[in-house]
């Protein structure tokens, strides 16, 4: 079988996958976050936070309880990760330096999970599972609350209420994740994914001589941090490492768990505003935009010329022989345009014209289908743009799902668009300003003062504000400088836009609904989802194409 096949036959399976997981999923999803009843182990972990979970919020308290809840989780984990030298089953690791734990806090609070230590050498198992694999599930809870009170401002009339974020918060968490990343764990153990709570030993090398390596909970984690898109993996080759990704089947199936809630949060919204068909759109939207970026990125990998590349059947360099080229980009195209930021093979490596579709697949803002919750969120608010558009058009008032899409509502999505190429394109900058910033470019005499260089900078913001993770290697972000900078732009990226969509969402529940007219729009319609694709990629192009030229564009072309 040719390797061309093999991706195609790969790629295949996995949309039948994501097609008969869709509705199950999305139709259990709404009934969880529409349903008036607790579970018991709820009502404990209610009474344990002085909840009160039948208390209707709306947005500027929806919003405190995101802020502070995240602001508790980012000095928890800060703390631990300080005091790790005296915790137990620190496996003999240093505490972590003040701001490399920030960083590190930072990043797995904002469901970015970028790393600038690595696992096994860095982080003991209380560290690991009490803190990085706890932040996996309620990063990710939270991303699907916010999502939940958008959804909600559209369907409630004249309320202003979106409901209860601890509600939602532990109801994502124990009634999605849990049951699902359990299920997963069990799956990736039984194919040769590694759990257990090992000390460092040695072990003996093919080759002769030895190495160390640790053992870890690492199936358990690997599982939520696709589940979730999370993206921060036990050992630093993350999903390559074959403790975390033993096999063909192994990373085919965290393709679907990376994938599989975003999409069904579209049959989600669908239920929730009482027309699935407007779900239908969003998931239209989503999918050709995610088919069309992975078949042009396995053109782009199987094609490229060269007599080596050739010889090997295509661009193999840095890519894990275990899952080849196709599985290599299906991966890379999902990670990059969710918010997951795994890896299964090394993205700097990749052509330059794929690492400028991992780049503009990050730049779109992560919305096809996008990490869990903040993909929805995020399409949502191109729809509103995309409205709006076709007002202009025609000279009519935008409307969307019933909503008047006015002043106010169009300048929170506006602003929502505009901060993160501010985020990117600025500290990008700054940072090719500064001489220690370049310093840390490991091929500074190769590639360091071109447009590789360029690109490796760029994508480090990018993963940082679009709360990807993923890196483009070749920079050393373990400074003052990038753990500080990227911190804040990755919880400047995560928070911001949440202050913006739920604001959105209050001003979209206290209006009446308008009344459909033969002028009304019809935004559950093949050409809504046309306009909407054009949109999204009018928007990205116009903001960043002068970026990308001097990135991977020019390293391609020349």
């Amino acid at each position: 079988m040719s390797p061309v096949l093999a991706g195609v036959l790969q790629l295949t399976a996995l949309v039948a996958a994501l097609a008969l997981a869709y509705r199950p999923l999305g139709d259990y999803m709404a009934a969880v976050y529409s349903s008036p009843r607790h579970l018991r182990a709820e009502k404990i972990i209610y009474r344990c936070i002085g909840a009160d979970a039948d208390a209707q919020m709306r947005w500027p308290a929806y919003l405190r309880s995101v802020l502070a809840f995240s602001a508790v989780g980012v000095l928890f984990l800060y703390l631990l990760q300080r005091l790790q030298g005296g915790l137990p089953l620190s496996l003999g690791f240093a505490s972590i330096s003040p701001d490399q734990a920030f960083n590190t806090a930072a990043s797995f609070v904002a469901n970015t999970n970028w790393q600038s230590y690595s696992g096994e050498q860095a982080m003991g198992h209380v560290v690991q599972t009490a803190g990085l694999a706890v932040q996996n599930f309620v990063s990710a809870a939270t991303g699907m609350a916010v999502a939940i009170a958008l959804v909600r401002g559209f369907a409630r009339v004249r309320t202003g209420e979106l409901g209860n974020f601890w509600a939602d918060l532990v109801r994502g968490t124990v009634r999605v994740l849990v049951p699902i990343a359990v299920i997963g764990a069990l799956v990736l153990v039984a194919c040769g994914a590694l759990q257990n709570f090992s000390g460092i030993h040695e072990v003996g090398q093919f080759m002769g001589g030895s190495q160390q390596t640790n053992g870890g909970a690492v199936a358990s984690q690997e599982v939520i941090k696709e589940l979730g898109t999370n993206g921060g993996g036990y050992f630093n080759a993350n999903s390559a490492h074959p403790f975390e990704n033993p096999t063909a089947f192994t990373n085919l199936f965290e393709i679907f768990l990376i994938l599989v809630i975003p999409f069904a949060l579209t049959r989600t919204f669908g239920k929730l505003v009482g027309n699935v068909k407007q779900g239908y759109a969003v998931l239209a939207t989503m999918g050709v935009i995610w088919l069309g970026f992975t078949a042009l990125m396995m053109w782009t990998e199987f094609a490229h010329g060269g007599p080596a590349l050739e010889a090997a059947g295509a661009a193999m360099e840095g890519k894990e022989t275990r899952f080849g080229v196709g599985s290599s980009a299906i991966f890379s195209v999902a990670t990059t345009l969710t918010s997951t930021g795994a890896v299964d093979s090394f993205h700097s490596s990749f052509t330059a014209f794929g690492g400028g579709i991992q780049l503009l697949g990050m730049m779109l803002g992560e919305i096809a289908p996008g990490g869990v919750g903040s993909g929805l969120y995020g399409m949502l608010v191109m729809a509103i743009i995309a409205v709006f558009i076709a007002g202009l058009m025609v000279g009519r008032t935008p409307e969307y799902l019933g909503k008047k899409i006015g002043t106010r509502e169009i300048k929170l999505a506006a602003c929502f668009i505009l901060i993160t190429p501010t985020l990117v394109l600025g500290f990008t900058a700054a940072s090719m300003v500064l001489p220690d910033a370049l310093g840390s470019m490991l091929n500074t005499k190769a590639l360091g003062a071109g447009s590789h260089g360029f690109s490796e900078v760029l994508y480090a913001f990018t993963s940082g504000a679009n709360n990807n993770g993923s890196a483009f290697g070749g920079l050393n972000a373990n400074t003052p400088w990038y753990n500080t900078t990227i911190g804040l732009a990755m919880l400047l990226g995560r928070f911001l836009p949440m202050v913006f969509v739920l604001a959105l969402a209050g001003s979209l529940a206290e209006q009446q609904p308008v009344p459909e007219t033969a002028g009304t729009l019809r935004t559950e319609k093949p050409l809504f989802a046309g306009l909407l694709v054009g949109t999204i990629l009018i928007i990205t192009g116009l903001t960043y194409f002068p970026a990308l030229a001097l990135g991977p564009l020019a390293e391609g072309l020349s």
